[in-house]
C-alpha cells in the first residue's frame, strides 16, 4: 500500500507541476497576446494619424509642407469627408470627418452615406455583366437587339456601325452628355426615355452619337443610361431593385441604394451636397433619375466591400456576382493599355495596376482605387462640389500605406513667364466637342476653368508650359510661325491638341 501511496502522490506532484507549467504558458501567451494586441492597436493609430496630417499637394515648390487634413478641409470650405483604406484584402480603418448636415449639426460617421455620382457606373457594370452571363445574351450584339421601349436612332454619323453593350460600358460608344446635374427635390423627374430624347422636364441634351462606334474613347453618361434601360427592358424590373437584389446584397453591401430619391433611407444617414463656397446645395442633394450613371449611394464602408470582392474574384477566390472569367473581362481595358474597361478606369504604373472611377454630382465628390494584386485600395467621398482635397488624401494615404503610383507628388522649380507671354495665351481652347477650356489671369496668376467645372490655378514650369498642383495634368501653349498662339497641347491621361478659338 505504501508504495501505491508513493506512486499516487508523485503522480500528483507531477500533474500540480505540469498544471503549474500550463497555466504559466497560458499566462505568458495572454500577455503575449494583450501585448501583441495593444501594439496593433497603436500602429493603426500611427497610420491613422500618419494620413492625417501627410496631405501634399501634386506639384511641392521649395516651400512646401505637408497638411494636416482638417485644415485642408477649412482652406477649401469642404463640410464633411469620409474614408477608407484596404489593406490585405480587409478594412484596415474607415473613419469620418467634418459635418454631414451643418444645418442640423449632424457629424459624419462612417455610416454616412453619400451620394456615389459617377462610381455608380461601376456597380452597374456588374449588374449588366451579370445579366447578360446569367441570361447568356451577346455583350458584342446591336443594342436595339435587346431594347424594347426605345431604340437608338442611328444616324449617318455612326456610318453603319452598331452600337454594343460593351462600348456603352467602355465609353466607346460614340455618344454625347459627359453627364448631368440632377434635378432639385420635388421638381418633376423625366422618365428614362424623356432623358434619352432629351424631352423636357429633361434638363439634358438627347443621347445621340458623336462620332462612329468603336474609334475612339468619349466619356459619356448618356451611353450609361442606355445601358440602364436596356437592363429594365430586359428584366421587367425596376432598376434599384434588381441592382438590390443582384449586385448590392450579395456584396453585402446593406446600407447603400440606388433608389432615387431614397426614401426607405433614415434621413440623418443622408449627408447633404454641398457647393464650392460650402453653401448648401438647394433642397440639400439632388435626384438622379439617370440612376446607372449617378444615382448610388453609400459610402466608404460599404463600398470598400465592391473592392474587395472584385479583387478576390479576379483572382478567382469568390463569386459573389461575377466569376473570375467575367471579372477579368470587365477589368480589361476595351481600346488602350490604360483607360476605360467594363464601368472601371485602369491605371498601370510600372506594372503596378489599379481599378477605379472617379465622381462628381452636384455637391459630392470623390473616388476609388483597388489594387490589381496585394489586396489594397482606397475610397475618399467628398459632400462638395470642390474635389481639390481628394488627390491630396490619396498622396497621403498612398505613402504611408506604400501603394504605389498612386502618389502624385513631385518636387519642382517655378518659372518666370512675362506679362507679354501670359497675355497672348488668354482665352478659349476647344478640348472636345463639348469641353471649351478657359485660360484667364489675375495678375501674375493663371487660371483655367473646363466648361462646368471649377476653376483651378496653373503654374509656370517653363515660359510656355503649365502644371497644376490639384490635378495630373500638364497644358502647352504653341506658336505659329507668326508666333501667334495657334493650339495648347493639354495632357492628362490622353493628349489633347486643343485648337485656339
Amino acid at each position: 500500500m505504501k508504495n501505491l501511496e508513493i506512486l499516487h502522490l508523485g503522480n500528483l506532484r507531477m500533474n500540480i507541476q505540469n498544471s503549474y507549467k500550463l497555466t504559466a504558458r497560458l499566462v505568458l501567451f495572454f500577455l503575449v497576446f494583450l501585448f501583441n494586441h495593444a501594439l496593433g492597436q497603436s500602429t493603426l493609430e500611427e497610420r491613422i494619424r500618419q494620413v492625417e496630417n501627410s496631405l501634399t499637394q501634386n506639384i511641392q515648390t521649395s516651400d512646401s509642407a505637408p497638411f494636416n487634413l482638417l485644415e485642408r478641409m477649412k482652406h477649401f470650405k469642404v463640410q464633411g469627408l469620409s474614408i477608407a483604406v484596404i489593406k490585405d484584402y480587409k478594412v484596415d480603418f474607415a473613419k469620418g470627418y467634418g459635418f454631414a448636415d451643418t444645418e442640423k449639426k449632424i457629424r459624419v460617421s462612417d455610416k454616412t452615406l453619400f451620394q456615389a455620382a459617377s462610381i455608380s457606373k461601376s456597380l452597374n457594370s456588374l449588374a449588366i455583366l451579370k445579366l447578360f452571363k446569367d441570361r447568356n445574351l451577346d455583350l458584342y450584339a446591336d443594342i436595339n437587339t435587346y431594347l424594347k421601349s426605345w431604340k437608338f436612332p442611328y444616324d449617318s454619323i455612326s456610318k453603319g456601325m452598331k452600337i454594343n453593350m460593351a462600348n456603352l460600358l467602355s465609353h466607346t460608344a460614340g455618344l454625347n452628355v459627359h453627364g448631368f446635374g440632377g434635378y432639385e427635390a420635388g421638381k418633376p423627374l423625366p422618365s428614362v426615355i424623356q432623358i434619352l430624347n432629351g424631352e423636357s422636364p429633361a434638363n439634358s441634351d438627347a443621347v445621340r452619337s458623336l462620332f462612329v462606334p468603336g474609334t475612339r474613347q468619349e466619356y459619356s453618361g448618356g451611353g450609361t443610361t442606355i445601358a440602364q434601360l436596356v437592363l429594365t427592358d430586359i428584366t421587367g424590373q425596376k432598376y434599384e431593385s434588381y441592382l438590390s437584389e443582384q449586385v448590392l446584397r450579395p456584396l453585402g453591401m446593406l446600407s447603400s441604394t440606388f433608389a432615387q430619391p431614397p426614401t426607405a433611407i433614415r434621413q440623418e444617414l443622408l449627408s447633404a451636397g454641398y457647393d464650392g463656397d460650402g453653401k448648401e446645395v438647394k433642397g440639400k442633394y439632388h435626384i438622379y433619375p439617370e440612376q446607372a450613371a449617378a444615382g448610388l449611394w453609400t459610402n466608404p464602408r460599404d463600398l470598400a466591400k465592391y473592392i474587395i470582392e472584385t479583387q478576390l474574384a479576379y483572382q478567382g477566390k469568390s463569386a459573389k456576382v461575377i466569376d473570375e472569367q467575367t471579372t477579368k473581362l470587365r477589368l480589361s481595358p476595351y481600346m488602350n493599355k490604360n483607360g476605360a474597361a467594363l464601368g472601371v478606369f485602369i491605371e498601370d504604373y510600372n506594372g503596378v495596376k489599379y481599378f477605379g472611377h472617379g465622381a462628381g454630382n452636384a455637391g459630392f465628390t470623390g473616388g476609388y482605387y483597388g489594387s490589381f494584386e496585394g489586396g489594397n485600395g482606397l475610397i475618399i467621398m467628398v459632400n462638395s462640389d470642390n474635389g481639390e482635397i481628394i488627390q491630396e488624401l490619396i498622396n497621403s494615404i498612398s505613402t504611408v500605406y506604400g501603394f504605389k503610383g498612386l502618389s502624385k507628388s513631385r518636387k519642382v522649380t517655378l518659372a518666370e513667364v512675362s506679362d507679354q507671354d501670359l497675355n497672348s495665351y488668354l482665352g478659349n481652347y476647344q478640348l472636345t466637342p463639348e469641353l471649351v477650356l478657359t485660360v484667364s489671369r489675375e495678375g501674375k496668376k493663371v487660371f483655367v476653368q473646363a466648361t462646368g467645372q471649377s476653376r483651378i490655378e496653373a503654374f509656370a514650369e517653363s515660359s510656355n508650359k503649365f502644371f497644376f498642383k490639384t490635378i495630373q495634368a500638364s497644358m502647352e501653349f504653341v506658336k505659329d510661325q507668326n508666333v501667334i498662339i495657334k493650339e495648347m497641347i493639354f495632357v492628362q491621361g490622353q493628349t489633347i491638341r486643343a485648337k485656339k478659338l
